[in-house]
């Protein structure tokens, strides 16, 4: 079994991925709590204002992943917590990103 297949947050879409996602703004530091509910849940250090959550997770995703900003898209949600952003990069990567970022820490 693909480590992409027990991965619930993460779906092909047209020639990327989406990511299901459950958002924490106003956290410490931007970084991956886990899996809830089907979602991957992120802590962002940013308000909820204005935009500004979306535009640090966009970033944060963007440079995680290694992509461009404009590879990166809310679908849907975005005056929510839970989101469903579209990334253009393969399943693959991100997959093994996932798998790296859920990493229990020692």
């Amino acid at each position: 079994m693909a480590v992409h297949d027990t991965l619930p947050c993460l779906s092909l879409h047209g020639d990327g991925v989406m990511l299901q996602l459950s958002v924490m703004p106003n956290a410490r530091r931007t970084e991956v709590d886990g899996l809830h509910d089907g979602a991957l849940r992120v802590r962002l250090a940013a308000p909820p204002i204005d935009g500004r959550a979306n535009e640090a997770l966009v970033a944060w995703l963007a440079k995680s992943l290694g992509v461009a900003k404009r590879d990166v898209a809310v679908l849907r949600g975005e005056s929510s917590r839970r989101k469903q952003v579209a990334i253009a990069v393969s399943r693959d990567v991100a997959a093994r990103w996932l798998a790296e970022v859920l990493k229990p820490s020692a």
